[in-house]
């Protein structure tokens, strides 16, 4: 998948497995026990493109309900008041704390799951749909306000010209508030995936070695201004395959030591704040949802809860 976007930001037995199903299947029916039902949902969400989280997440709260409901039960069989009482066991009687972010996710489980069995007219009837869903939001993310973007920015740009130039955190701070990468696929990016064929419009190609995060790749415009940057980086830093050739908690530490330089004591200067910062920014100047969504990279599940987060930093006080 590529977007182009505006300028500126089970191995079997083992739990959370992207590999085989656990189990051999034929076609789903009324019939088919829970064992059967959990192992076509696991290929369902591979085929769908789910995030390996999303997949180990969801694949733990379903061996949990089997711990609960026998796996040879047959899912016909399978009710609103026997998802209630499992609920019921994992909240309090179970005897390990859950916490309500599990909760909540474990509820979001149990209804994609009998869901997506029901929608298949795989089951009559979604047991979990009568379940009263309450969502638990975790706390919103720190993100720069634009006195301190523009700190960083100008800190960042002067160390490009200083006695000792060093053009890698402006190359570092730049790259993210314009794409909105995350650490892992900055880590990743390749020389060759920086398309500077075009200098009005450079495109920078988010790649991901594995065929199933494939459906993660995308396509996303850098400012021409980036590319002049970028040569003078690499001519000081001589990259031969990777942009960054050092490791991920060497680039935290360019952040930070920016970030001080700029004088921002009170926040942490992170790939995930300014990622975060970056999706608000484009929020703002008018990006639709839906292409600030593919431009993260997220699912649609995953955007659920984060759209929420973006639009609440970005909109007015209340």
């Amino acid at each position: 998948m590529s977007i182009d976007q505006p300028t500126l930001f089970p191995s079997p037995g083992r739990p959370g497995s992207m590999s085989a199903p656990v189990a051999a299947l034929g076609p789903l029916s009324a019939r088919s026990s829970l064992t059967a039902a959990v192992s076509g949902f696991h290929g369902y969400m591979i085929r769908q493109g789910f995030s390996e989280n999303t997949v180990k997440a969801f694949m733990g709260d379903l061996r949990l309900l089997m711990k609960y409901i026998s796996p040879n039960s047959n899912i016909s069989r399978i009710s609103t008041h026997d998802l209630e009482n499992f609920l019921t066991w994992i909240l309090s009687e179970r005897g390990t704390p859950c916490s309500p972010k599990s909760y909540a996710r474990r509820l979001t489980t149990l209804k994609v799951f009998f869901k997506w069995l029901h929608d298949t007219d795989v089951i009559a009837s979604d047991p979990a749909a009568p379940i009263a869903h309450q969502p638990v939001s975790t706390p919103l993310p720190q993100i720069l306000y634009d006195n301190e973007v523009e700190r960083l920015l100008r800190y960042s740009r002067d160390l490009l010209w200083a006695r000792k130039p060093d053009a890698r955190p402006y190359v570092l701070v730049s790259l993210i508030l314009q794409t909105a990468i995350k650490k892992s696929e900055c880590m990743g990016i390749k020389l060759e995936h920086i398309d500077s064929s075009d200098p009005r419009s450079p495109v920078l190609y988010v790649r991901y070695p594995m065929a199933r995060m494939r459906h993660k790749e995308r396509k996303l415009v850098l400012a021409p201004q980036f590319l002049q940057v970028m040569r003078q980086y690499i001519a000081q830093y001589k990259p031969e395959t990777h942009l960054f050739e050092c490791t991920a908690r060497n680039l935290e530490y360019v952040l930070g030591d920016v970030g001080e330089l700029a004088g921002i004591e009170q926040k942490s200067v992170s790939f995930e704040a300014l990622r975060w910062t970056a999706a608000v920014r484009d929020y703002r100047t008018g990006m639709a949802p839906e292409q600030l969504r593919k431009k993260l990279g997220l699912s649609q599940i995953s955007w659920r809860e984060t759209g929420l987060k973006i639009r609440q930093l970005a909109g007015p006080a209340l």
